[in-house]
């Protein structure tokens, strides 16, 4: 279609680099899953058990690319990181099995799901729709995509996040309370899992805030880092 049919500038379309190849990975949506670490459950005060897993979504555009900066975003002053692994999907449909959950993965990849903890000048509650805390612009960094032909589907390695040099986040992928098959099986429940489609798979304790001029790398075992830097707040537009 010719630009000129459009009646507003069109978005431009939302990529990963995939590592091996010059093609990019297309994103079509960001599935998140919450509270999948025992240890962040208890830090975030939550109830320990295999409650059903929290489900919510991120925007497509909300992608910040490896080395990219991240603005600290309006309205919070508790602004927060959580380090997870990233699904990548290439099939799926509508009622995946467990046992078959695998095979629709194209690959995986290192994820943060930035997160304003807490929101300013905004009435609290439990009604509080989470997309204000989480589906923000600028909150889903990731690094490349990893073809399962070359780190197959990791279920096990260390996971670790550090700010400015210091650890904030060391744990394992083992520890996750919903494995990969069990949250592609339960999602697509829900909706119809699609090729470009993400998955977050939840975070380790340690979670904490950070400021503008923060650097954070992520690292899981097996599939590099990701590396992001606080930026200021935008400023409004004149």
């Amino acid at each position: 279609m010719n630009t000129d049919e459009f009646a507003v500038r069109a978005p431009l379309a939302t990529t990963l680099p995939v590592i091996g190849t010059s093609a990019r990975f297309p994103v079509r949506r960001i599935y998140c899953v919450g509270r999948n670490y025992v240890a962040h459950v208890r830090e975030m005060g939550g109830n320990e058990t295999r409650d059903f897993p929290l489900i919510f979504q991120k925007p497509a555009d909300a992608v910040v690319q490896n080395a990219g900066v991240v603005p600290y975003p309006p309205m919070t002053d508790d602004f927060h990181f959580e380090l997870e692994l990233l699904a990548a999907m290439k099939s799926g449909g509508y009622d995946v099995s467990q046992e078959s959950a695998l095979s629709h993965v194209y690959g995986y990849g290192i994820c943060l799901d930035m997160t304003r903890r807490r929101l300013r000048d905004t009435p609290a509650g439990p009604s509080l729709p989470w997309e204000l805390k989480k589906s923000f612009d600028h909150s889903a960094p990731c690094g490349p995509i990893h073809p399962v032909e070359r780190v197959g589907h990791p279920a096990s390695g260390r996971i670790k996040l550090e700010v400015d040099g210091h650890a904030k986040q060391d744990s394992d992928l083992s520890l996750m309370i919903w494995c990969i098959p069990e949250i592609i099986a339960t999602l697509s429940k829900y909706y119809a899992i699609e090729p470009g489609d993400l998955i977050m798979t939840g975070t380790p304790h340690g979670v904490g805030a950070v400021l503008p001029g923060n650097v954070l790398v992520g690292t899981i075992e097996g599939l590099g880092s990701l590396t992001v830097t606080i930026g200021e707040t935008p400023k409004k537009r004149a």
